[in-house]
């Protein structure tokens, strides 16, 4: 593992983790180790491995020089820097051009990803803070309240209320009414 997210030294992975139904004994387990190869965690196996080790040193870098210049500068200083320093040396020099690209695709994914992410989760809550205002219109216009006392009592503006009312009308008249 060489992810930009913390992670133990050693990680058992199970596959039944992706399963939608859990069991406590699934009829199909596979387990893989995941060995985190980041700065700081498991020298002794990088010592051991100076590809893996290099490898290592050179991503760490990368995403070092990314948090303060755009990516592309970024690489180009991990690279130039690690050639100097007998880091990956020969490989960066035969294949300079395609490492800096694949380099700049993998940085942009990973923050695409976590983007994505983030994004998702937000979208979410706010999914969810429009459904809970939609309960509790519901309930009020079961109790009788009108569009003034319910948005007096959701602090929300009146217009938002009667909107989210009508909405909900259109979806009952439909079948759309999401159970």
């Amino acid at each position: 593992y060489n992810g930009s997210q913390e992670q133990p030294d050693r990680k058992i992975l199970r596959l039944s983790d992706a399963y939608c139904v859990k069991e406590e004994h699934p009829a199909l387990e596979l387990t893989a180790v995941m060995l985190n190869i980041n700065r700081g965690h498991n020298e002794k196996l990088k010592e051991m491995c100076k590809s893996l080790k290099d490898y290592s040193e050179y991503t760490a870098r990368v995403r070092e020089y990314a948090q303060v210049k755009p990516v592309e500068e970024a690489v180009e200083q991990a690279i130039s820097e690690c050639i100097q320093e007998g880091i990956m040396a020969e490989f960066l020099k035969q294949n300079r051009a395609e490492a800096k690209q694949v380099s700049i695709y993998e940085y942009d994914e990973e923050k695409h990803m976590r983007q994505e992410r983030e994004a998702s989760w937000e979208e979410g809550k706010l999914e969810g803070k429009i459904e809970l205002l939609r309960m509790q219109i519901q309930k009020k216009l079961v109790k009788g309240k009108s569009i003034s006392e319910i948005s007096e009592e959701l602090e929300e503006e009146e217009e938002v209320i009667a909107e989210m009312i009508r909405e909900m009308g259109e979806e009952r008249a439909t079948g759309k009414e999401e159970q």
